[in-house]
């Protein structure tokens, strides 16, 4: 086919390449700090009592009645005098939610992640019928408005609405940012582009530890990191829309426009070897076998489809499931959030760069796989670990998270590569929508500690291993073309069937 060879001469340093993903990548950097934001808007200060009474009793929620009969209180909102030498502000001390209103901490951070789940089933069917690059202007701008308006909040109840649709327009940017990037990127250059904005993603970590250590304040801090998305629509404006999903949409006008503008700003004078004829004539040879109006049931309704789709939604829920609940946990260590921030992120960088070497080299299925199995393994290793060795448990913790990570940037490729053009994004919206689950059902896990302490991490070392072997049945897409409809998925598998078959009997004959 000549739409999808149409790149393949060109390098990850050509001018248009370098740009596109610059530009497309610069977003990136701030993901990562709305994603777990509250670590340090939603941190606990100390706090006690308020009363007449100079002793304090260790239940901060109560306060003494008589000091002779040692008889307690609780303490009701409003009572409570909070210690911000650390944190000037945050939603903690200002709308009081500790004690009885503890649980609502929590809530906040559910909401958000309900929000991210929402944008995934959202916006990646809407990207699939009004195109990528319109999808992601106006997530950036949704996420712009929303995150601002979130530092102004009058209470509670309006900073989880404005929380829960900016956590809609973080998903519908991620997916279909990385999605543009790869429709835009010659298949040998993926993996690389994967480890750049993988590296995005991460480095978005430190930056929220370095801005949440010069800004206490927790409203100047969420207005911080979200005034940044009103400039970045300006520079997304320069991307073309993919010039895959103009064709299969036959726009092959604006398809061949979009391949001419790239091949000009590479210095090819005499344009690309794409003409509007040759579009054209693809577009009307391949009509009948493309999907004219795909939907969402269309991730199901073949074998091959569904085997992708299952499979790839049990890995991403266990990503997610796992991942959250170590990476907003870490004030238990007892270290400083800011440092402690520093190191889970620092450590994620090498094994976010491994991953996509061995995507590149070895394999997409395999490096999932074993990121995925090795992290659950780290973490039922740490069960055995003494209580009193706090930094040796912190350690197994830092890389269970990276591996998790790791796995996570190895899916994102994976998932591109696997879906057809046609269901792409939507594909994607999907898996995410399972990924952000895990993170909504990851809380239920947790509340199991009440029965066993250590009943949590069995749970979160044994999932991650269960979904991680099923994927080493999907197809490989190392060195592969995109494929742009579902029957050319299914071909596919239809290929790779028919092969094994004749290797079997080959076998049986020998």
């Amino acid at each position: 086919m000549a739409v999808p060879d149409a790149l393949e001469k060109d390098s990850l340093f050509s001018p248009f390449q370098s740009i596109t993903v610059s530009v497309l990548s610069a977003p990136l950097f701030f993901i990562a700090t709305h994603n777990v934001m509250q670590i340090f808007t939603a941190a606990v200060p100390p706090y006690h009592c308020q009363s007449n009474l100079t002793l304090v009793p260790k239940d901060p929620c109560t306060r003494f009645i008589s000091l002779l009969a040692n008889d307690t209180e609780p303490c009701k909102q409003g009572e409570r005098e909070y210690n911000l030498s650390l944190y000037t502000s945050t939603i903690i001390s200002e709308w009081d939610l500790v004690c009885e209103r503890e649980w609502m901490k929590e809530l906040a951070q559910s909401i958000y992640m309900a929000g991210v789940l929402f944008g995934a089933m959202l916006y990646g069917p809407l990207a699939d019928r009004f195109g990528r690059r319109t999808v992601i202007l106006c997530c950036l701008l949704q996420i712009a408005s929303m995150g601002t308006s979130a530092a102004f909040s009058p209470n509670f109840s309006a900073y989880c609405v404005f929380r829960f649709m900016t956590g809609m327009g973080i998903c519908g940017l991620v997916i279909n940012d990385l999605g543009l990037t790869m429709e835009w990127v010659p298949k040998k250059y993926r993996p690389t582009v994967s480890i750049i904005q993988g590296t995005c993603l991460t480095l978005g970590q430190l930056v929220l530890a370095g801005m949440a250590y010069a800004i206490t304040d927790w409203r100047w801090l969420q207005l911080a990191l979200s005034l940044p998305f009103f400039i970045f629509p300006i520079l997304i404006w320069w991307v073309p829309e993919s010039y895959r999903w103009l064709a299969l949409k036959k726009r092959s006008q604006h398809a061949l426009w979009s391949l001419n503008r790239a091949a000009r700003i590479n210095g090819e004078k005499n344009g690309t070897f794409i003409t509007l004829e040759m579009l054209t004539h693809e577009n009307n040879e391949n009509a009948p076998r493309r999907s004219s109006s795909a939907t969402p049931l269309d991730l199901f309704r073949t074998p091959s489809m569904r085997k992708i789709t299952i499979g790839l939604s049990m890995s991403w829920f266990s990503s997610s499931f796992c991942f959250f609940p170590i990476a907003m946990d870490i004030q238990r260590f007892g270290y400083s959030l800011y440092l402690m921030q520093v190191i889970f992120g620092c450590a994620e960088l090498p094994l976010r760069i491994l991953s996509t070497l061995m995507a590149a080299y070895v394999g997409r299925r395999f490096s999932v796989s074993l990121f995925l199995v090795f992290s659950g393994v780290l973490i039922l290793c740490s069960l055995a670990i003494p209580a009193d060795l706090l930094l040796l448990q912190m350690s197994f913790t830092v890389l269970a998270k990276g591996f998790l990570g790791a796995s996570i940037v190895c899916a994102y490729l994976y998932t591109a590569e696997l879906f057809p053009t046609v269901l792409r994004q939507t594909g994607i919206g999907f898996t995410n929508m399972m990924m952000r689950l895990g993170a909504v059902v990851a809380p239920l896990a947790m509340m199991t500690k009440a029965y066993a302490p250590f009943l949590p991490l069995v749970i979160f070392g044994t999932v991650p291993i269960l979904t991680g072997l099923p994927i080493l049945w999907l197809p490989e897409t190392l060195n592969s073309q995109l494929m742009d409809t579902v029957e050319e998925v299914e071909a596919r598998h239809q290929k790779a069937t028919s092969e094994k078959k004749k290797e079997l009997e080959f076998g049986t004959k020998l």
